[in-house]
């Protein structure tokens, strides 16, 4: 219980308290936009297929990461905050993108110590990266490794449109799986028109050499 006299150190408490968890969340505000632009210099690296560079900026995104995660250690809300959710967001795509285009094993939430709501929407963002991948290939003929990317694709969608829960659960997963889906269906098009463009090609040749 307070005295009405008490009052007056109560306050000092209060702005003690909030002076700390301003000052925490000025620094995870800071963390988390030069955490997204290390995300975005990664995946802008893959996409050149400079893996060396890419891993580096993946490494320099995992240190914020960390640094992230002790400016908001015992704050609970400015953790589940959407700028420090969508800082994490596009690090989990980071680390997608890259295990998606060298073909390796994809690190799971545990493994990046996010929400499951926050790695699907990374997830999901990631495989929209993966058109671009293939529209890259394909610029140079059909090939087995867009077929590859485009699989990748398709199980992406096929896990994320089974997570039918209310947005308050998903925060906003079900419009990043609309999204998944049309970027799906027009890199699939865009896949098959390769593909019988191709044979076409080829058909034309077998033609020319008979």
């Amino acid at each position: 219980m307070l005295n009405v006299n008490d009052l007056s150190s109560l306050g000092e408490e209060v702005r003690e308290s909030f002076s700390a968890k301003n000052a925490a969340r000025d620094a995870v505000l800071a963390q988390s936009r030069i955490l997204i632009r290390f995300c975005a210099e990664t995946i802008r690296a893959i996409h050149r297929e400079e893996f060396e560079l890419a891993r580096e900026k993946l490494a320099n995104a995992t240190a914020k990461v960390a640094e992230m995660r002790e400016a908001v250690d015992g704050y609970s809300d400015l953790y589940f905050a959407g700028y420090t959710q969508d800082g994490l967001k596009e690090y989990v795509e980071a680390n997608l993108v890259l295990a998606l285009v060298t073909d390796q094993p994809l690190p799971g939430p545990s493994e990046l110590q996010v929400e499951y709501s926050t790695y699907l929407k990374g997830l999901g963002e990631a495989g929209t990266e993966m058109r671009r991948r293939i529209l890259d290939i394909i610029r140079h003929g059909h090939s087995a490794e867009a077929e590859r990317l485009l699989s990748a694709m398709d199980e992406i969608y096929s896990l994320m449109v089974t997570v039918d829960f209310p947005d308050a659960i998903t925060h906003g997963l079900r419009r990043q799986t609309d999204i998944v889906r049309g970027v799906l269906e027009r890199t699939r098009g865009d896949l098959t028109t390769s593909l019988r463009q191709q044979q076409l090609q080829e058909a034309l040749q077998r033609l020319d050499q008979s």
